[in-house]
């Protein structure tokens, strides 16, 4: 085994119900005048935000916001996202809502004084130190949903528009100085929602603790995480205003994004290019090719996912731990295919390339090669 890595943890949290009041102290702590609050369409015009708003306009800080921002935000979001933030003078972003908000405004801030277009700090070799450090705004990131852990990440995902690819662009600033985890900002997430968020993290625990890699504290946590998601996941769904459950799901949600720094796998490998091509529901897209990539990866992580089940309380092992995947899924409405999602058969050769092409691969147990992961796009779809 190779014991080395590089090992970095998360920002300063702000856990805890009723605290979306701390916003406007917050930003005020980081020297922000004049907010951009950056969100999706769908939260726009929602109590939480214009709520959120409203205290940033008390305390005279403005009230400013941009929600053009798509499900899978593209360079053409980021750049009119830059265009309100320029002509509004504004000195930070406040991102708000679920994976497409935070990540489109974590790189409205990063963007905000670069003179480098955003694909030139992909995740590649060492890109980011081709950032002007200087030129990132800061920012505060409050989640809504309890699924893509965005808040606590150095990296965003954009899609390209033109070439449907998404793009990891990662540097260390992108980490928000502050987050805000109010989970009675997540009671009135629908339950489809809830679902599709909440196998989003169990997806990132369950990779991050099935990566070879060497990181014995994302170990750690991923292996709570995927226990809090198995036990208060089906309460959220089952009962959306259960505010205990929605907070461990919150925690759970940050907990996988900070274990995927050792790494993800096929899971995300699959799902990123349907989501791309297909504009499927990422979380949702994760649940349904999770046990073909479990069955895929058996070889390699049986043995791990053995220990896991023991310690979630699952008898029979790997099998066990498989066939409790397959039941969370359908309680909570999963889709057994993609071809529910609307993912059609005729594009799975492109589809297998982008996958190989994605940074998750690097991550996966098993080798991938063009044979196997067009196999696995052949018994997911």
């Amino acid at each position: 085994m190779n014991l080395v890595g590089n090992w970095s943890y998360p920002t300063a949290i702000r856990f805890g119900a009723g605290r979306i009041s701390e916003l406007a102290e917050a930003c005020t702590s980081l020297g922000m005048k004049r907010p951009l609050l950056v969100t999706d369409k769908g939260l726009a015009g929602l109590p939480i935000t214009q709520a959120a708003l409203d205290g940033l306009e008390a305390a005279g800080l403005g009230r400013a916001m941009f929600s053009e921002v798509d499900p899978n935000p593209n360079e053409k979001n980021l750049e009119a996202g830059l265009a309100v933030y320029h002509a509004g003078g504004h000195d930070g972003v406040v991102a708000f809502g679920g994976g497409s908000g935070l990540d489109l405004g974590k790189m409205v801030a990063f963007m905000s004084g670069q003179k480098r277009p955003v694909w030139d700090f992909e995740d590649v070799d060492d890109w980011w130190t081709r950032a002007d450090p200087d030129g990132i705004a800061p920012i505060i990131a409050v989640p809504t949903t309890a699924g893509t852990g965005s808040e606590v990440g150095r990296a965003s995902v954009i899609t390209n528009s033109e070439t449907h690819v998404k793009k990891i662009i990662f540097h260390p600033k992108v980490l928000p100085s502050i987050v805000i985890s109010d989970p009675e900002l997540s009671v009135g997430m629908p339950s489809v929602i809830t679902a599709g968020t909440g196998m989003d993290a169990f997806a990132h625990n369950l990779e991050a603790f099935s990566s070879p890699h060497y990181h014995p504290m994302s170990q750690g946590i991923a292996l709570e995480g995927m226990r809090l998601v198995r036990e208060y996941l089906p309460r959220a769904y089952a009962d959306g205003s259960d505010i205990e459950a929605r907070a461990h799901m919150m925690a759970a949600a940050s907990m996988g994004a900070v274990a995927f720094q050792k790494g993800l796998g096929a899971i995300h490998a699959l799902s990123h290019p349907i989501g791309a091509v297909y504009g499927t529901h990422h979380g949702t897209t994760n649940a349904v090719v999770m046990p073909a990539c479990l069955t895929f990866n058996r070889p390699a992580i049986e043995g791990r996912i053995e220990q896991a089940a023991d310690y979630l309380g699952i008898k029979g092992g790997f099998d066990g731990f498989y066939q409790t995947v397959l039941e969370m899924r359908e309680s909570l409405g999963i889709p057994d295919k993609l071809r529910d999602l609307g993912v059609a058969t005729n594009r799975i050769a492109e589809l297998t390339e982008m996958a190989l092409k994605d940074p998750s691969v690097g991550g996966n147990p098993m080798e991938m090669t063009f044979e196997n992961t067009e196999a696995l796009f052949h018994a997911v779809i």
